[in-house]
């Protein structure tokens, strides 16, 4: 294996990390009035005076929905994106399919980025689309988010010099 495809590989598999450490918690959006309010995509936690926090599963608006789905069917794309350059190890005609699988994995994750801000209009939230209110702030799930997108992008252009024609 080359090391464009081994630092492709290595760079999908710190982007899927932390994509999938984004889902998990629940500190998407976050706020500290009235209790320590953490809004994820798949759990809601309210911790009031220090006492011990009850998360329960949201109710979701649909634009958090369709980025809920975004970013699963993303980690998947980009598991086997990985697995796929594993395997170009033996079998290098793999990498294009992997270059396609990666690419549209990062779409995926484009897309997820651009449609989260319209669902600040929750009563939890009570923003508006784009505009978070000035007492909410975007969590550390968010920005393991944004920084899982960059290294996804960062890892297709590696895969993408490993798939040029080689003259």
């Amino acid at each position: 294996m080359d090391r464009l495809t081994m630092t492709s590989l290595i760079l999908f598999t710190i982007a899927d990390v932390f994509a999938v450490v984004s889902l998990i918690k629940p500190d998407w959006i976050v706020t500290s009035v009235g209790g320590n309010t953490r809004i994820g995509l798949m759990q809601e936690c309210l911790t009031i005076h220090n006492r011990q926090s009850t998360c329960i599963p949201p109710t979701l608006p649909f634009e958090w929905g369709v980025v809920l789905l975004c970013i699963f069917i993303g980690c998947v794309g980009i598991t086997t994106c990985i697995v796929l350059l594993a395997v170009s190890n033996w079998e290098r005609s793999v990498l294009t399919y992997a270059r396609w699988v990666g690419f549209i994995a990062m779409l995926l994750f484009c897309a997820a980025a651009v449609i989260f801000p319209i669902g600040f209009y929750i009563p939890q939230i009570g923003g508006e689309p784009y505009q978070l209110p000035n007492n909410f702030q975007v969590g550390v799930s968010y920005i393991l988010f944004i920084l899982a997108l960059w290294v996804c992008v960062i890892s297709e252009l590696f895969v993408g010099k490993v798939c040029l024609p080689h003259l």
